[in-house]
């Protein structure tokens, strides 16, 4: 079976785990500090916040912001769950917007008209790797007086107009899960330039610390260790390189399916770096499940991201939620398939996706 995902680990980050293992200094300590300091260098951003994952990165930031009880948030449905539960963890709203259906990003023609007095921020995800078209949105966020954040779970790398997500919102989360771009196993970021947000957010996953037994909020623990930390700096080195192998297998992909007329391949903006933490194609919504279940069946591992739009899973539901809400999305959600695109996938393994595809009947 060729995986969807499959984290790629060397020598570099066994010996990096056995010298903090060696150490004694297991939780977060210098070795994170120094991740902090490399991964928010890269993406450009004055600080960076290491947390246990990237859904404690989304809550813990939507907190140190000032999202509470009553807020609206605009963001997407076409998303993982976590990004809306962030909201909601927050006690604050969220205001689903419909996506562009070549992008599958949040469509900023339709973020003004979802404001309201309530709105305190709007919440872009870059899905799959690409970045949203953040110059309109941001235009619009300011003349709004609206906080902007980005979701830049799925983005490591990825850039706007030559500038990297995560550095182009008031702040901004990255996740480092084991699926992602770049990983720690489990593990998180925040990003922001803003001081009084990165000593809030810092103070919220540090158990509402100020210093030493100083508790002056209530806070979690949601901290970041030295191992995971240690994973992160190795991984941060071959992040550049994986993700060229991730554009050239996306590349390769495209040039071979181009032309089989049931399929529409993935549309890259002019402007954006494409990371590709998924190579997403739409099929008709008729032959999508007995299709994947062809792939996995011919050993391709393709996947569904998202079978449903957020705001149509049973919890929501059960708060009123319902079908019909973002249309796009949710012809989307019906549509999508993921094929595998990961540095692991060989050329040769390239050319067994293809031809599997291309196989089909």
């Amino acid at each position: 079976m060729i995986p969807i995902a499959s984290p790629k680990m060397g020598r570099e980050e066994i010996s990096a785990v056995e010298s903090v293992l060696k150490s004694g200094s297991l939780t977060s300590g210098k070795v994170v500090s120094e991740f902090e300091e490399r991964f928010s260098s890269f993406i450009g951003t004055k600080h960076g916040i290491a947390c246990s994952s990237g859904t404690s990165a989304l809550t813990a930031g939507l907190e140190a912001m000032g999202i509470t009880s009553g807020d609206e948030v605009i963001t997407t449905p076409f998303t993982f769950i976590a990004t809306s539960n962030a909201i909601l963890y927050n006690r604050a709203v969220p205001v689903f917007v419909d996506v562009d259906e070549k992008t599958f990003n949040i469509d900023p023609k339709k973020v003004e008209a979802a404001i309201t007095k309530k709105t305190k921020a709007v919440l872009v995800v870059h899905l799959y790797g690409q970045p949203c078209r953040m110059d309109e949105i941001r235009e619009i966020c300011d003349r709004h007086g609206l906080m902007l954040i980005e979701d830049a779970c799925q983005a490591h790398g990825a850039e706007y107009n030559g500038k990297k997500a995560g550095s182009l919102g008031d702040m901004s989360m990255f996740s480092f899960y084991a699926t992602k771009n770049m990983v720690t196993g489990e593990g998180g970021m925040i990003m922001t330039d803003n001081n009084a947000f990165a000593e809030k957010a810092r103070t919220i996953i540090n158990q509402g610390q100020l210093g030493r037994y100083d508790h002056v909020i209530i806070g979690f623990n949601n901290r970041m260790t030295n191992m995971q930390a240690a994973i992160g700096l190795e991984q941060l080195k071959k992040l550049p390189e994986m993700n060229k192998k991730r554009e050239r297998n996306a590349r390769m992909l495209t040039e071979e399916l181009e032309g089989i007329d049931w399929i529409e391949l993935p549309f890259t903006e002019d402007g954006n770096k494409h990371v590709w933490h998924q190579y997403t194609i739409k099929v008709p919504a008729s032959k999508r499940n007995e299709f994947v279940a062809y792939l996995n069946k011919k050993g391709v591992g393709a996947r569904i991201y998202y079978p449903k739009p957020s705001y149509l899973q049973p919890a929501y539901l059960e708060m009123g939620f319902r079908e019909g809400l973002c249309p796009v999305a949710e012809t989307l959600s019906k549509r999508v398939v993921s094929l595998p695109v990961h540095p692991g996938v060989t050329d040769e393994d390239a050319k067994t996706i293809i031809d599997v595809v291309k196989k089909y009947r």
